[in-house]
């Protein structure tokens, strides 16, 4: 039971109107709730939700933030009352506080806590500012939106309340406010082409991280396409690297399990539970995969919060592609399907035959968490929305911006998290496996600005609405941004800008930044940090380069092999290593059919002091054998990544192969090239 109550108020379409009427309950809408009280107007929050502080507050308890000095303001403060908790002894029911490596006495803030904690300082602060608050008050979104000469008059909720006000903030995850007042948006991934980027679109080459290891057979007959495929798995191609699609990046509910056995719950059967659902994990698993929920991210008092990890995991691959434009009816369905899915799965780890006792013992120390979400049979209230709408105005927030490539105006705030983006499907390959798509884990290099421009519509479409978290941004910028910290930020920033605007009588585009900058700065707020442009990675495309050239990725692997991107230019997404002091032997085969003649045979690496001077490289091709050596210390001599083991006789089948055996350091395999001699 939440210890504080908050000011709740049902207005009828005949009382007063707010200066700002806030739609939505995440994050973003308390701390800018909050900044709007602080400078002495009135506000609403209207939240479709019953439980305040969306993600924050319904599982993401261990903050994704990179840079923390980039936090400030009301979203610093946040944090800080989150430690102000746990240094209270009492905060520790199951476990002591010197057992949590988390808990450091030497910073101002924690950053790791549990979702009820989150609840409780939500609760507080709307409490302390008296803010009134309307739960369970949906927008209409067919006729809930009044505008006028430009701006919006009043919004009506499904109940049939109206709610007036001066300025309007759009703070869910769906954008559907934004987007029930016209302004315009895009929902999916853009096209690299659309903002000049190198990760935005359809990602095959790049997606390494939360993969499937090794082969795994898509089909529910092994080897036989007639027999269909597994659940989940899609029958389309994926699309060319690069271009853009309509599809999102997977949800999925982040879970707050325990190991603490007075306050475990043990891990339900979902209603219509079927173990067919999880047979290609079955599948995976029987190969000798271990890496299934092999790594929580410990909170307190022995709980964890659990996100997506490999290439079976929490993550609903390709089952949301609808959410963001769908009815509220709809989406009940797709987040009744994401829970049925998740508490599935763990049923499944838990229970099922199939899987193998080590890792079943190891899931069965694990259940849901007794004391949280204690009115939704404790499962998490808030589904990941990681992206649905983004408007598009004026200005667009893109890679360029994030990796300070281009100079980004008036910052309101920093971002500095990865630019990330989970899986978007799950396809079956060329050689007849099942993959992942559309995993992106690169650092922008620093934490960088968010511009003003980016949270206002274009002036034509709205002129007093502010959306501080479905920004105007490309997918793969948005993938960056989209952390609960900067929500906060952005929220309490569109606040101040709200008041100027009131204050000023203006619209919201003709806020004056130097005053809006003043007063951010003066509540708290980090505008800048120095940093140095991070450019693209150099990344070479195979059908750019001379010849007929095969990459790691379409290679058969024996052994042990790392994958990395450290060490450029490499083509395609990355390159695999091998290190010789392991003393296991790894082979990686690159393997083609060619037509009749005399080839160059090129071998694509990158150099470092580390790299082994002796690499052994084996040519086989029509019936003829050939062997090389190869130094990878050494600069390679074309393209910038490729170096010649020698020219050949090759006819037909055609396979080179890159052995650690003997090996006096690091063996890299990237690429095999086969250019003509003429």
């Amino acid at each position: 039971m939440l210890l504080a109550t908050c000011f709740t108020a049902r207005l009828t379409a005949a009382e007063k109107s707010y200066d700002v009427v806030i739609y939505g309950g995440t994050s973003a809408a308390i701390a800018a709730a909050v900044q709007v009280k602080r400078m002495g107007k009135s506000v609403i929050v209207v939240s479709p939700d019953v439980h305040l502080g969306g993600l924050t507050s319904g599982g993401l308890g261990w903050t994704d933030s990179g840079d923390k000095a980039a936090i400030g303001g009301i979203s610093r403060e946040f944090y800080q009352r989150v430690r102000k908790h746990y240094d209270d002894p009492s905060a520790w029911r199951q476990q002591k506080p010197e057992q949590y490596s988390r808990y450091k006495k030497e910073e101002d803030a924690m950053w790791v806590f549990e979702p009820h904690v989150a609840e409780q300082i939500f609760e507080d602060l709307v409490a302390e500012y008296k803010i009134p608050v309307v739960r369970d008050a949906w927008l209409d979104r067919e006729n809930g939106v009044v505008k006028q000469d430009g701006k919006i008059v009043s919004i009506k909720t499904l109940d049939g309340e109206t709610y007036r006000g001066k300025i309007f903030m759009d703070t869910t995850y769906e954008g559907d406010l934004m987007a029930a007042a016209g302004v315009s948006y895009f929902v999916g991934r853009e096209a690299n082409s659309v903002y000049d980027e190198t990760m935005d679109g359809v990602q095959t080459a790049r997606a390494r991280s939360h993969q499937f290891d090794y082969p795994v057979d898509p089909y529910v007959t092994p080897g036989d396409p007639s027999s269909g495929l597994l659940p989940k798995i899609s029958a389309d191609p994926p699309g060319k690297d690069g271009e853009g699609d309509k599809k999102l990046q997977a949800y999925c509910f982040r879970t707050c399990l325990t190991t603490a056995e007075d306050n475990m719950v043990p891990f339900p059967k979902p209603e219509g539970y079927d173990p067919h659902d999880y047979a290609l994990l079955a599948r995976y698993l029987a190969g000798g995969w271990k890496g299934v929920f092999n790594k929580f991210d410990p909170a307190p008092n022995f709980k964890t919060d659990v996100n997506n990890h490999g290439g079976f995991s929490f993550d609903n691959i390709g089952m949301n592609y609808d959410y963001p434009e769908a009815t509220y009816e709809r989406r009940k369905e797709i987040i009744q399907e994401h829970e049925d899915y998740q508490i599935g799965l763990l049923y499944f780890l838990t229970n099922d035959p199939s899987v193998p006792a080590d890792i079943q013992t190891r899931m069965k120390k694990w259940g849901l968490s007794k004391d949280e979400f204690v009115d939704n049979h404790n499962w998490p209230h808030q589904l990941y929305i990681r992206e649905a709408r983004r408007m598009v105005s004026d200005f667009v927030m893109s890679e360029q911006y994030l990796r300070a490539l281009k100079p980004t105006p008036e910052s309101i705030g920093l971002g500095s998290y990865n630019m990330d983006s989970h899986n978007t499907q799950r396809y079956v390959d060329a050689e007849g496996n099942v993959r992942n798509e559309g995993d992106i884990q690169v650092s922008p290099g620093g934490a960088y600005p968010i511009s003003y421009l980016s949270i206002v519509p274009k002036r034509d479409e709205c002129e007093n609405l502010l959306v501080p978290v479905c920004v105007s941004s490309s997918h793969i910028a948005y993938g960056s941004i989209r952390m609960e910290p900067v929500f906060m930020i952005l929220g309490q920033s569109a606040a101040t800008a709200a008041v100027q605007a009131i204050e000023g009588d203006k619209a919201v585009q003709d806020v004056k930044y130097d005053e809006l900058s003043e007063r951010l700065l003066a509540d708290g707020q980090v505008l800048e940090m120095a940093r140095k442009p991070k450019r693209s990675t150099v990344v070479l495309r195979a059908k750019d380069l001379p010849g007929t050239v095969i990459d790691d990725v379409d290679a058969k692997t024996v052994g042990s092999w790392g994958e990395s991107s450290v060490v450029q230019p490499y083509v395609g997404s990355g390159y695999r290593f091998s290190d010789a002091k392991t003393k296991s032997k790894a082979t990686i085969a690159f393997s083609t059919k060619l037509k009749p003649g005399r080839y160059d045979v090129r071998v694509s690496y990158s150099p470092n002091a580390n790299r082994a001077s002796n690499v052994a490289v084996a040519i086989k091709s029509g019936g003829a054998s050939h062997t090389a050596e190869l130094n990878q210390r050494e600069k390679p001599e074309h393209d910038k990544a490729f170096t010649s083991v020698g020219q050949f006789e090759l006819d037909g089948e055609t396979t080179v192969t890159i052995s650690n055996d003997g090996a006096n350091g690091f063996v890299i395999a990237d690429a095999v090239s086969f250019v003509p001699v003429k």
